[in-house]
């Protein structure tokens, strides 16, 4: 039996070993799919044990997404672009890192039905996920970009990436079309992003990327200020669809069922 796995931490959020294997299931694959926490430290160990073929794939959550590019052999193009792997892989005689992230925001968006051209979008975070953002809204056409993270020697590292992007405070609140929570701030349920909701007009787009909580305080918010709020569970499923697809050569389902499955 073929073992997967996604590391990270936290990582009890996670609800990957929950649509792999539902998906396995439905095309009735002989693998199972788990969760692993892990410190920085044992990121060598998991890697030998997929040189070793003791586990087949794994996916790569916050906060390892840099750090495992290091061990790669080879990066994809995606993976390359954005320097941040969530996708790994062994494949003739090389430890492949790849990137799913872009095309499964961007696919999100497209499913959510919102226009980002010509859009100024206000992304919070700076961690592994933000580059492949970036990536994505460039390519759907967003105008202006605002970046703005608790540590800011780390948004200023993705300007030296990204030049046009225009790095603010923490705290402080721009005129933006769509704003993007991109730290792990939610996943506990706690509140620790510091917005003005009165300096923001209505019918702004708010979206954040965790979608277990499957809606945040900084969600309710903006919905109690007359805003569109979406969580990123459209996003976890697309970028898994497209890992499950490299690993497996099968493309499976997005149906109603799948996405039901991650709210119960």
């Amino acid at each position: 039996m073929k073992k997967f796995l996604v590391i990270g931490n936290p990582i009890q959020h996670s609800l990957s070993p929950k649509l792999h294997n539902y998906w396995f299931k439905k095309k009735k694959i002989n693998a199972i799919y788990d969760k692993k926490e892990i410190s920085e430290k044992d990121i060598n160990s998991i890697i030998s044990d997929i040189k070793n073929e003791k586990i087949s794939g794994i996916n790569v959550t916050v906060p390892f997404k840099k750090k495992v590019i290091p061990f790669m052999d080879k990066l994809s193009p995606e993976a390359n672009e954005s320097q941040s792997v969530n996708t790994i892989y062994f494949q003739d005689g090389s430890l492949i890192g790849h990137n799913t992230d872009i095309s499964g925001f961007e696919l999100s968006i497209k499913y959510l039905k919102y226009n980002v051209k010509n859009k100024t979008v206000f992304i919070l975070g700076a961690g592994g996920v933000v580059s492949s953002i970036i990536l994505a809204l460039k390519k759907m056409g967003a105008t202006k970009i605002i970046l703005s993270n608790r540590t800011k020697s780390k948004a200023e590292d993705l300007k030296n990436k990204f030049n046009e992007l225009k790095i603010i405070d923490w705290g402080e609140t721009p005129n933006f079309d769509m704003i993007i929570n991109a730290t792990s701030i939610g996943l506990k349920n706690e509140d620790g992003i510091k917005l003005d909701y009165s300096l923001i007009e209505p019918n702004k787009f708010f979206y954040d990327v965790i979608y277990n909580p499957k809606e945040t305080i900084f969600l309710k918010r903006a919905k109690l200020f007359g805003n569109r709020a979406e969580n990123g569970k459209m996003m976890f499923i697309y970028q898994a669809h497209q890992a499950f697809t490299v690993w497996h050569e099968l493309m499976p389902e997005i149906d109603q069922e799948v996405i039901n499955l991650l709210d119960k």
